[in-house]
């Protein structure tokens, strides 16, 4: 992909760097896979303010993306690529030779024209899906399912992917975008190729305003708070409010979050600091 750094013409525009969205072929989506959707404001069921510093923000269509490329041995034609507002992404518009249309998440280098297929004999190629068991180590994949059938769970953002490192009996050995090794079912799917727009944690949006397109609301400092609003209010002048911790006192660094004995535990050999799992 390719970033586009703008002439200061303003002050929003001196620090911003954007998208020059060049592998987009389109900006009209396929009417038949949107739907609508409505923000939230940080409202749960009841109307009560259940997370803070989220509202506004411009209105947008769902894209109904296929995760589970369950359409098997039908060879499809990409149509298009497109830019998705609900996720970091490009997408792709796949016309499968039935006529049937569906998104799929782009991977890099996919284009226009291109032809893709998904089953368990196909050629492991970028855009294709199988399933790991008939994938050659080494692959680099993306949309990684975590039980067969239930469509990809994992590496669905914008540049990330894995990589498939070995093969144990049922299970895959796969490196996270994390770091992480783990075990995933060797009979899952995933798709070949690292996910679009690699470049996307390189953006800078330029000014605020940027940020209440996307529905974000100023998020306050608790430091600046009084002590009855947050664990870190409070003091005379700007005191640094002792250990950074969360509104509920939870600490913000260094405390575990994962549960001590949760299931997955045992598949995963190595976690994402180089620590092996006890």
């Amino acid at each position: 992909m390719a970033l586009k750094k703008f002439k200061p013409m303003t002050a929003g525009t001196r620090w911003r760097i954007g998208n020059a969205y060049a592998e987009l072929t389109t900006d009209k989506p396929e009417k038949s896979l949107l739907e609508p959707t409505h923000g939230s404001g940080g409202r749960n069921v009841q109307g009560r303010r259940s997370m803070r510093y989220i509202g506004g923000g411009h209105k947008k269509h769902y894209r109904i993306i296929d995760f589970k490329r369950n359409k098997q041995g039908v060879e499809a034609t990409v149509a298009t690529i497109e830019y998705d507002p609900g996720r970091t992404a490009f997408i792709a518009l796949l016309e499968y030779a039935d006529g049937e249309k569906r998104y799929i998440l782009a991977p890099q280098g996919l284009q226009e024209g291109t032809k893709v297929i998904s089953g368990d004999n196909v050629a492991p190629e970028i855009g294709n899906a199988l399933k790991m068991l008939n994938m050659p180590l080494g692959t680099i994949i993306h949309n990684i399912e975590l039980q067969p059938g239930q469509g990809g769970k994992l590496a669905r953002s914008a540049g990330s992917s894995a990589q498939l490192t070995n093969k144990e009996e049922k299970y895959a050995v796969l490196k996270m975008p994390s770091g992480e090794l783990r075990k995933v079912l060797i009979n899952c799917y995933a798709t070949v190729g690292e996910v679009s727009n690699s470049d996307h944690n390189l953006e800078t949006a330029g000014k605020a305003g940027r940020n209440r397109w996307k529905g974000i609301r100023p998020r306050n400092r608790g430091v600046a708070m009084n002590p009855v609003d947050h664990p870190m209010g409070g003091g005379e002048g700007k005191a640094s409010g002792g250990h950074p911790r969360s509104r509920k006192g939870k600490y913000a660094k260094g405390e575990k979050t994962r549960k001590r004995h949760k299931g997955s535990n045992m598949l995963i050999l190595q976690r994402r600091d180089g620590s092996k799992v006890k």
